[in-house]
């Protein structure tokens, strides 16, 4: 089809609206409430466009036809604009200093566009509360401008925690009373004014670092994402960067989470193992991604029991760093903020220590680079330290969905180019079938927690899920923004990796090797540092 925007004729597809033909041609329409992943949520209303025949119109709703004819620039459109963006600011405070997203917000963007002085709302700071969920995810509902985004994705996530319920004669986000979070933080990558942002740790790393003694690892995901937040191209590929940039922050040694994602493969794929032998507690569910461990304690506790006892790839790493090290402080850069959860957990201690100490998210790592003045597409590259710093390319796509079904899937089948493409890519349920011996195993993968409800998993022997879509790539710490392109950048980056990897199967790795013969010796400690149980939800 083809329809006329500002009097310049442009192609369409059918079932496309105004707002994505315009964007994709580069027509400029603000549009704040409008996320790829989501339904039209026609709230803040900047959109709007005049559409002949039938006036004024939101572009995020309004579906093309052929030889329509579209204006986006009148001075009535632009008055009504300016009345909607000051009705928004009667609700969003600015705050500079505390936002999340003060360096590229789409509000503040607008304001100095439309000349709003937007100071004069900053007095409506008062009777608006903030919530803390958790030790993951604050939500400061000052800054709240009702787009509803939120609650959209907490109900696709299947969780339905955040809900839009009448206050004083308003409408208003607020959260649930009978439902509990399960911090994957989507309502922070998809609040378009800030509302929602991660309980920060910052100040207390900083002060960890002037002891000297801090020790950070990162997971595989960050290397494909942190350069975002210096104006990379999405997907960019940045580990030597980052080591040098978390040495300038006063590192003692940098080492990679990627590389204790193989112990992950390596234990869990023994697990596989010893139960398809016993025909006991299948399917196995993946147990790395905290959000969704929280998911089944809180919403499935039947599945309690089908959870791998095997402990995430930081915390395992976490464990090895305090047995060889001298009294390090550990911190974990992490693309999500359950991760915040997941350190709090009781079970999860050696020995009454905690393997990791904080955890930051990528945007938090990202606000004290700049916070430092370190220029980070400048900076030369930097190897990992060791013994924990090479991995093999299984290792790193554990930060993309199907990752870790691939990786464990390698090691237990042998096979270094084993074809499990079948298993990547953002649909929503992925399914493969594998033989192991004489066996033949059914696995599937749960993209978006959401893909879980309807699930009839007792067709499966090993399914992996993780909460965030996209996997850790699109976690609720990652850049913003984000959809599913810029998801299939980064997780194209991890593939790059493992594809140049010389080590591409787990249990081949010699430093592995090395871990097992100097730390892990022995069933005994192998339990300790690398397995655990779930089912305590006193953590909340």
């Amino acid at each position: 089809m083809k329809i006329k925007i500002n009097n310049k004729e442009f192609d369409c597809k059918k079932g496309e609206v105004v707002l994505d033909v315009a964007l994709r041609n580069g027509i400029k329409i603000p549009a704040v409430c409008r996320h790829a992943d989501l339904e039209p949520q026609n709230s803040c209303r900047l959109c709007l466009v005049e559409i002949k025949g039938r006036g004024l119109q939101t572009s995020c709703s309004a579906k093309v036809e052929d030889g329509m004819e579209i204006f986006t620039g009148s001075a009535e459109i632009k008055r009504l604009r300016k009345v909607n963006l000051e009705l928004l600011f009667a609700q969003h405070i600015e705050q500079c200093s505390n936002c999340n997203w003060s360096y590229k917000c789409k509000l503040l963007e607008l304001a100095r566009e439309y000349n709003i002085e937007i100071t004069k709302f900053n007095d409506r700071k008062k009777g608006f509360p903030t919530y803390q969920f958790g030790p993951s995810v604050i939500f400061d509902s000052s800054k709240c401008i009702d787009c509803r985004n939120c609650v959209a994705m907490c109900q696709k996530q299947g969780v339905g925690f955040l809900d839009n319920k009448e206050k004083n004669g308003f409408f208003c986000t607020l959260p649930g009373q009978k439902k509990e979070c399960v911090y994957c933080g989507q309502c922070i990558t998809h609040c378009p004014s800030g509302a929602f942002e991660e309980v920060s740790s910052s100040k207390e790393v900083e002060k960890a670092l002037l002891k000297g003694n801090v020790i950070f690892q990162f997971a595989p995901a960050i290397r494909s994402s942190i350069g975002e937040e210096f104006g990379l191209p999405y997907g960019s590929i940045t580990t030597g960067k980052l080591v040098t940039a978390l040495k300038k922050l006063g590192a003692k040694k940098v080492f990679d989470v990627s590389f204790s994602a193989d112990i992950t493969t390596i234990e869990e794929g023994k697990e596989l193992i010893e139960r398809l032998s016993e025909n006991k507690n299948l399917p196995m569910f993946t147990s790395c991604c905290p959000s969704w461990v929280r998911y089944v304690e809180v919403y499935k506790p039947e599945l309690i029991k089908h959870l791998t006892s095997v402990r995430s790839p930081h915390i395992i790493l976490g464990g090895l760093i305090k047995m060889s090290e001298d009294n390090p402080i550990v911190v974990s850069i992490m693309p999500c903020v359950a991760k915040k959860y997941e350190i709090t957990r009781e079970e999860l201690k050696i020995d009454g220590v905690k393997p990791v100490d904080y955890v930051l998210t990528t945007r938090e790592l990202g606000r004290m680079i700049r916070k430092n003045k370190i220029d980070f597409d400048q900076l030369e590259e930097s190897d990992l330290d060791y013994p924990y710093g090479e991995a093999t390319g299984a290792g790193v796509i554990y930060g993309a969905t199907g990752g870790v079904m691939e990786s464990a899937l390698r090691t237990v089948s042998g096979k270094r180019d084993i074809n499990l493409k079948s298993v990547r890519g953002l649909k929503g349920v992925k399914e493969a079938e594998i033989k192991i011996g004489k066996r033949k195993v059914r696995v599937a993968v749960i993209n978006g927690l959401g893909n879980i409800g309807n699930l009839d998993y007792k067709k499966y022997d090993y399914i992996e899920v993780m909460a965030c879509p996209g996997g850790c790539i699109g976690g609720g710490g990652q850049p913003v923004p984000i959809d599913n392109e810029i998801r299939k950048k980064r997780a194209e980056s991890l593939y790059i990796i493992d594809k140049k990897k010389k080590i591409r199967l787990a249990h081949e790795s010699p430093f592995v090797e090395k871990a097992y013969s100097e730390h892990l010796k022995n069933k005994k400690i192998i339990h300790k540092i690398c397995h655990t149980t779930y089912g305590n939800n006193k953590n909340k």
